[in-house]
């Protein structure tokens, strides 16, 4: 058996796919709004289900909040009128100047493209027009019920609400069989956080360590274990980078550029400026699918310290990657990923899920100190994407209404759970940081603020305003519990 020795030895690529959106159903259409959930349907949801039906090896975590909105009230009937009436008119308005300004081949990619439609259209009507239904054979992973940065939260208490909630809204809708794996958001981590997460049944997490060991570092290819028992996962940025990154794959010239559009908001150009060639691009993502494989290989050989005391399984890559990168993002993400699916086999590289790693059977105390600074996968690998100086007024005010919601204890009400909660969303500071989006970001955030503040003095209907489906299983008695 020494070859399957060897194999085991060097390791193996774990890929997390974190499935993620803002509660934008209901709230706002075109250019900013609930058009950001149906295109991540058409993009990056169905064709990634799609490649998990037929059997990928990949870690599935859904937040949630997205799965709030995919069980909404006439969430099907929404989508399928955005494709018709929407897209089908937008594609049609845009292809048709093209064509009239000579540009027939920019004309016939727009064409083309709205066939992405009408596939995704057809596959969840196949699937009886229930997204979450088909995602359900796969779940595996949880996260906070409204992505909070948990580690930026101000009480053991708010944090508790995040986590119970969210476990509890898996359990509902996928079952007891949860292995406990909770995705962090942003991969936020602070040691306090541990016994609140081991608590709610979690028991492993991924981590953003690259300022502890350093850019590279062979810790980063095994599993660590907290003070309080929860399994540390590091995702490997040294993997990461090669997709998402300035430099990544998705910049490269071929591939379908996000940022150059119609009237619409359509692309029908490439990264280097000529007409998007799709045949072409799916080239360069498989010869892309090699390298990373191959690159990954080399990795795992070259981790030489991770081997030492590890377990049986040897070094293990962990490549994170937000779901609607793939598909909505980079277009030709998902046909990337299902060529890296094949270049494993043909490499010779082990793919496994992450809940079923052997290298997670004993991993290695980290020896945490409680005064560690929180780390994250943001900018500079802190919480500052989601406290510096452009949304400080965001986080002290979340962390306000927060302490008034535990002030209250069995004075709050599920309306201003609901709302805290919405506040508490990272994504309304990470626009506001990034630049896209600011001013819908900041009215989103505006707005839960006040309806959270009527909701505490008593006006339970201000929480339910647009909220149809957000946080349905919140447990606010977790505000306090012990």
């Amino acid at each position: 058996m020494p070859g399957l020795r060897r194999r085991r030895e060097r390791g193996a690529l774990a890929i997390i796919l974190h499935t993620h959106m803002p509660y934008v159903e209901g709230f706002g259409t075109w250019p900013f709004g609930e058009e950001w959930l149906w295109e991540a349907v058409v993009g990056s949801y169905v064709p990634v289900l799609e490649l998990l039906d037929r059997g990928a090896e990949l870690t599935l975590s859904l937040t949630p909040v997205l799965c709030d909105q995919l069980e909404a009230p006439l969430v099907a009937e929404r989508f399928r009128a955005f494709v018709r009436d929407v897209r089908g008119r937008t594609h049609a308005e845009d292809a048709a100047g093209l064509r009239a300004a000579g540009h027939d081949q920019l004309a016939g990619e727009l064409e083309r493209a709205y066939g992405d439609y009408e596939r995704a259209l057809e596959s969840l009507q196949a699937r009886g027009d229930d997204l979450l239904a088909g995602f359900a054979a796969h779940a595996q992973w949880t996260s906070s019920a409204t992505h909070a940065v948990l580690a930026l939260l101000a009480t053991d208490a708010g944090a508790r609400m995040q986590v119970d909630s969210g476990v509890a809204a898996h359990r509902a809708r996928f079952g007891e069989a949860w292995a406990g794996g909770f995705w962090l958001p942003e991969c936020a981590y602070a040691p306090w956080l541990a016994p609140i997460l081991r608590q709610a049944g979690a028991r492993r997490a991924c981590v953003e360590l690259t300022a502890r060991f350093g850019a590279g570092a062979d810790e980063h290819l095994r599993p660590w274990l907290s003070d309080a028992g929860l399994a540390l996962v590091p995702i490997d940025r040294a993997t990461i980078e090669l997709v998402w990154s300035d430099a990544g794959y998705p910049a490269s010239g071929a591939y379908r550029d996000y940022h150059h559009h119609t009237v619409h908001h359509h692309n029908p150009w490439s990264n280097d400026g000529r007409a998007y060639d799709h045949d072409a691009a799916l080239v360069l993502a498989r010869r892309h699918a090699a390298d990373f494989v191959t690159r990954t290989r080399a990795r795992l050989d070259g981790g030489a310290g991770a081997r030492e005391g590890m377990a049986p399984g040897g070094p293990l890559v962990v490549c994170a990657l937000d779901t609607e990168l793939l598909g909505h993002w980079w277009y030709e993400g998902v046909a990337w990923l299902e060529a890296v699916l094949d270049e494993c086999t043909r490499q010779g590289l082990a793919l496994v899920r992450l809940d079923e790693a052997p290298q997670l059977a004993d991993p290695t105390p980290l020896g945490e100190q409680a005064d560690e600074h929180a780390t994250s996968w943001g900018t500079a690998g802190d919480l500052s994407t989601w406290s510096g100086p452009a949304v400080a007024d965001m986080a002290f005010a979340a962390r306000a209404a927060e302490l008034a919601l535990v002030a209250a204890g069995a004075r709050a009400g599920a309306a201003a759970a609901r709302e805290l909660m919405a506040l508490q969303a990272s994504d309304w500071a990470f626009m506001v940081s990034r630049g896209l989006a600011v001013p819908y970001a900041r009215e989103r955030f505006e707005g839960h603020r006040a309806r959270f503040e009527r909701a505490l003095e008593g006006d339970h209907q201000a929480g339910l305003e647009g909220l149809r489906n957000l946080a349905i299983h919140a447990r606010p008695r977790s505000l306090r519990a012990p």
